[in-house]
């Protein structure tokens, strides 16, 4: 691995080691998760000037007015979609600097992201494969369309809040699939976890949580 994966004082792997330990008392309990957690440089995914800061329990900006979203977050909608094993094939929406990404792809068979503002994907894209993580579809779209041409999805994460659970995505849920989805106005969001049913979709309110809003068309 190059030096700039491996990092150094506030990005090494020491550090890493403190997030993981940080992660588990905060409530994280998945091994495999937080081994993922532990090997990816998550400074990688930041801009040069925060890099010190990358892993602090706390969202940092991206640029195009978003966010990496906090390492706890990421890794508790992580865990709860995969509280019942391996999936085989996972959309996410916002793909962002790719963090989240880099973090599901060794856990899961398939992922197919969408970001809907194209610097960042182009910069996701790198990161993403600098880890040389092959198993991840990207595209250049409105995650509002979701990718209904791959559906359905075993999982669904969302890293962006609609003011209601988008029906386009409720769509591409597999019988039996989740999504972790952050639902409500910039100053009130609770993170919601869906599950489709025979019957429908069950709806569970986990968390308050803040994410950026989740806008349509793309840029």
């Amino acid at each position: 691995m190059n030096v700039r994966l491996q990092g150094r004082g506030m990005t090494s792997s020491r550090t890493r080691d403190r997030m993981v330990e940080r992660l588990k008392k905060q409530g994280i309990r998945d091994d495999k998760l937080l081994d993922v957690m532990a090997s990816t440089p998550r400074h990688i995914f930041v801009d040069e000037a925060l890099e010190s800061r990358s892993y602090e329990d706390m969202a940092l900006p991206i640029g195009h007015n978003q966010t990496i979203s906090q390492p706890y977050i990421v890794a508790k909608m992580t865990e709860i979609l995969l509280e019942n094993g391996r999936l085989s094939k996972v959309l996410e929406i916002g793909t962002g600097c790719g963090y989240q990404t880099a973090i599901l792809a060794p856990l899961v068979d398939k992922i197919y992201t969408v970001e809907r503002i194209a610097p960042l994907l182009k910069k996701a894209k790198n990161n993403l494969w600098d880890l040389k993580l092959k198993n991840i579809s990207y595209q250049h779209n409105d995650g509002g369309w979701g990718w209904p041409e791959q559906a359905p999805f075993d999982g669904i994460i969302v890293a962006a809040a609609p003011e209601t659970v988008p029906e386009s995505l409720l769509a591409q849920m597999a019988m039996g699939g989740v999504m972790l989805i952050p639902v409500g106005s910039k100053n009130q969001q609770q993170l919601y976890k869906v599950t489709r049913t025979e019957s429908g979709y069950e709806n569970e309110v986990l968390e308050a949580v803040s994410f950026v809003p989740f806008l349509s068309g793309k840029n």
